[in-house]
């Protein structure tokens, strides 16, 4: 199901990204819609709709994903950020393929949305 989202699209290089880190596991680009100076999704190159959907299989995928995250936040510059997964429409999920986002650049109120 996943591999039908847009970001497969972006993963089998039909639509082209702002690309900012990729490995055999996972791609980072930047939001194309930011909510923040520095915004980027971190997405698994296994197609996992959301969270919710992932096994004790997806153990070391899951944390390799939030490794990546701190690693793109460093490269951006980013001291503090904010990493949010959301699983499900009413989490605000709308593209459902897992993904991970990083925002930072500014300050970052509490509670969001």
């Amino acid at each position: 199901m996943s591999q039908d989202t847009i970001f497969g699209r972006i993963l089998r290089g039909e639509i082209p990204c702002d690309q900012v880190y990729a490995d055999e596991h996972c791609l980072a680009f930047r939001d194309v819609t930011p909510q923040a100076p520095v915004h980027v999704l971190v997405i698994p190159r296994q197609p996992i709709a959301q969270l919710a959907d992932a096994t004790a299989g997806h153990e070391a995928l899951l944390g390799h994903l939030l490794l990546v995250a701190v690693q793109v936040a460093r490269q951006e510059g980013l001291e503090s950020f904010r990493t949010v997964i959301n699983s499900g429409a009413d989490a605000g999920q709308t593209v459902f393929h897992l993904h991970v986002h990083v925002l930072g650049g500014r300050p970052l109120a509490w509670p969001p949305g």
